[in-house]
């Protein structure tokens, strides 16, 4: 499985057009976390799939995505309403609520990834206002093997940032 994970875009229409001409077809989802601040009926959800962040004034938009992919189950939504600049406690209830494996989530516009019980749980950063440590605009790709799920942030010029590469192991 092969995933690109996005977030907190806020208006930025043309990185997701860019993003969308670039892995569609590479990827098995392209997954945007919520605050595009673009209409629920933009052309570019006919190939990406959001949620609703707080940002997000179009009400149409889920507050949860679930997809299953062979035996993968992915949950993703925004954050704010699972207080996740607190703690990771509510989104990974959530997660498990949903008996997920990999719980992607946005809005505090810092990248990040772990493991939480076997749940991985990530954040892309924002590939347009990014905060934190890394203040690297940023996306994620994730990948599965039989044996090991490895996440690779690539910056808003699709290049690798190396030093943020992660691989864990599957138990």
């Amino acid at each position: 499985m092969r995933l690109l994970v996005v977030s907190d875009s806020h208006g930025d229409q043309d990185i997701l057009i860019e993003l969308i001409k670039i892995y569609q077809g590479k990827v098995d989802e392209m997954i945007h976390c919520g605050d595009s601040e673009l209409a629920e009926t933009d052309s570019v959800w006919k190939d990406m799939k959001s949620v609703k962040g707080n940002m997000d004034f179009d009400q149409s938009y889920p507050l949860l995505q679930t997809k299953e992919i062979g035996q993968e189950k992915i949950i993703w939504l925004h954050g704010h309403l699972h207080d996740v600049k607190k703690s990771m406690q509510t989104l990974l209830f959530t997660a498990k609520e949903a008996q997920a494996n990999f719980a992607f989530f946005g809005h505090t516009h810092e990248l990040g990834v772990e493991m939480m019980d076997g749940i991985l749980v990530l954040n892309p950063g924002s590939i347009l206002l990014p905060r934190g440590a890394h203040k690297i605009k940023t996306y994620a790709i994730v990948e599965t093997t039989k044996d090991t799920i490895q996440v690779s942030y690539y910056d808003r010029l699709h290049r690798p940032i190396e030093e943020l590469e992660c691989s864990f192991a599957r138990v």
